[in-house]
């Protein structure tokens, strides 16, 4: 690799240190860097941290300096743009971030001999039509609908590939990937999932009847979830959530499609510690 960009936190990169730590190594080594501002936009409803338009067109890497929610943005913004990323942790647990900051040097060292491999993570797509009109959005983790204003339960249809597969009432529904699964699908009683599942799974979130369980489906299958009515006296009201962003409000007989694109996030892997040591060490402490 010879053309970098780098994306950081600059509430944990103070006067983005690290970045020009990391520009100024690669531009030693006879490579290009480029530093991108961290700053927020909407863009269709939907908050953005990146100016994608801003990253070099030869661009061939991504470094992301943060923890997984800077991580996740940055395979967001840069969806469309087909380029690798290295998360380097800034955070606490960084269960998606490939290195630490005091192995810094040794990583770039390595990247940029060529000593890594592509980890390739599967996408959420979705798309509605709400109160606020049609959107589509994107997804490396988990797609969140829960319940709004005054409902004590929402009522959420799931058809997979058009058909009715189950009615959940409950808190709400988590659609989630592999790359999630160790995320609030965990939390709320779903199964984790390796990275390289070619599977996404829904899990109810607090459902009111016991019996009510995770659904894991293929990748290729079409999910559908329509808000629908619990109390006759009142419609149900449901926010989505996607990746930690708000991204709609919707309300009883408004409907989200939600697949798997063909765009991916590729992940640079420069260790060999497999996703099992990872997941041991980050998610039980030993």
């Amino acid at each position: 690799m010879e053309h970098f960009c780098v994306i950081t936190n600059r509430d944990k990169d103070e006067n983005y240190k690290m970045a020009r730590h990391i520009a100024e190594y690669l531009e030693k080594c006879g490579k290009s860097c480029y530093i991108l501002e961290n700053q927020m936009a909407l863009k269709g409803g939907i908050c953005h941290f990146t100016d994608t338009a801003a990253i070099p067109e030869n661009t061939q890497c991504a470094l992301v300096l943060g923890g997984d929610g800077t991580m996740i943005q940055a395979a967001i913004d840069l969806v469309h743009r087909n380029i690798p990323i290295l998360g380097i942790n800034m955070g606490t647990v960084g269960f998606l971030t490939e290195i630490e900051r005091n192995n810094l040097d040794t990583a770039l060292e390595r990247l940029i001999g060529d000593e890594y491999t592509i980890d390739n993570r599967i996408m959420l797509k979705e798309t509605s039509q709400g109160n606020a009109g049609s959107h589509s959005c994107y997804a490396l983790n988990d797609l969140v609908v829960s319940k709004r204003g005054n409902c004590r339960l929402i009522t959420i249809k799931v058809y997979i590939n058009g058909e009715l597969a189950d009615i959940y009432r409950a808190d709400g529904l988590i659609v989630s990937t592999p790359t999630g699964s160790t995320g609030y699908n965990l939390s709320a009683g779903g199964p984790v999932m390796v990275p390289h599942t070619h599977a996404t799974v829904v899990t109810p979130i607090c459902p009111h009847s016991l019996n009510k369980r995770s659904l894991v489906l293929s990748a290729e299958d079409e999910i559908t979830l329509e808000i629908g009515q619990t109390k006759e006296a009142q419609e149900d009201m449901a926010v989505l959530v996607v990746d930690g962003r708000n991204a709609g409000e919707f309300v009883t007989g408004d409907k989200l499609d939600i697949c798997v694109p063909d765009y991916i996030t590729q992940l640079i892997k420069l260790s060999d510690i497999s996703f099992y040591k990872r997941m041991r060490d980050k998610l039980n402490g030993n």
